[in-house]
Parts: C-alpha cells; sequence; structure tokens
C-alpha cells in the first residue's frame, strides 16, 4: 500500500563503499607481494629440513654451487678472498646476518672451510639456507 504523497524513485546502487573495498584489496595484495621476494642468492637446489625458519632479509649471502664455486651476492669470490670481502659488507656495532645457501650436492668439507671463515668475523650471525619440508 503506497501512500499518495509518496514519489516513485528507482532504486540506487552506491558504488562508493564498493570502490572502497576493491582498493584495500588491491593494497592487501600490493603489499603482500613486497614480503614475497626470495633472498638474493643464486639459484642452488637446497636441502630440506623440517625445523627450517624465516629468517630476516639481508644483503649479506653467501652461495656454493654445486661444483664448488663460491659467490658473495650474486658475485663470484675466491675462498681466500671472502672473508675480507664480508668484513667490508658489515656494519660496524651490529649483527649482521650471513645466510650461506649450499646446493644439497655440495661437498660438505667445502660448506665447513666456507662457515670457518665467516665465523671469523665478529659481528656476524650465520644461518644456512634451507627448504620447508
Amino acid at each position: 500500500m503506497r501512500l499518495p504523497d509518496e514519489s516513485e524513485k528507482p532504486g540506487e546502487i552506491n558504488i562508493v563503499p564498493m570502490i572502497d573495498v576493491i582498493f584495500s584489496i588491491l593494497a592487501f595484495f600490493i603489499i603482500s607481494t613486497l614480503y614475497l621476494t626470495r633472498s638474493e642468492g643464486l639459484s642452488v637446489n637446497l636441502p630440506n629440513a623440517t625445523t627450517a625458519q624465516n629468517q630476516p632479509s639481508t644483503e649479506i649471502t653467501v652461495t656454493i654451487q654445486p661444483d664448488g664455486e663460491i659467490a658473495l651476492n650474486r658475485q663470484s669470490i675466491e675462498l681466500e678472498a671472502l672473508e675480507e670481502a664480508v668484513r667490508a659488507l658489515v656494519v660496524p656495532n651490529s649483527e649482521s646476518l650471513v645466510i650461506v645457501n649450499a646446493d644439497e650436492k655440495v661437498d660438505h668439507g667445502r660448506v665447513v672451510s666456507v662457515m670457518d671463515r665467516l665465523r671469523q668475523i665478529e659481528g656476524t650471525k650465520l644461518a644456512i639456507a634451507a627448504q620447508r619440508q
């Protein structure tokens, strides 16, 4: 039943709240993709570990390729020069995290010798990269 003083107005859809929701979702996806970047190491097959944990990103990444070649932040380097090069990258009076990306086929002795060199640098913490199972 309609009252005589009511005018017949067509229904309307307000799209402003819908635009707000779409922009919120867009912002969420943009921000979340910024956190999905991988470490800056070379492509190697990491071993699996059930206790693997995510570490904050770092600027110091040491990669050991399957043939035993070493790279510091994607640049090839000799084992003898590794310690001095990492020392130059460490920020004084703070702990720097050095991530070791070693291919699962690399000889264990090669990984130990790299880690031994890195442990001699004061102000660094070592982490070994692994994939979560």
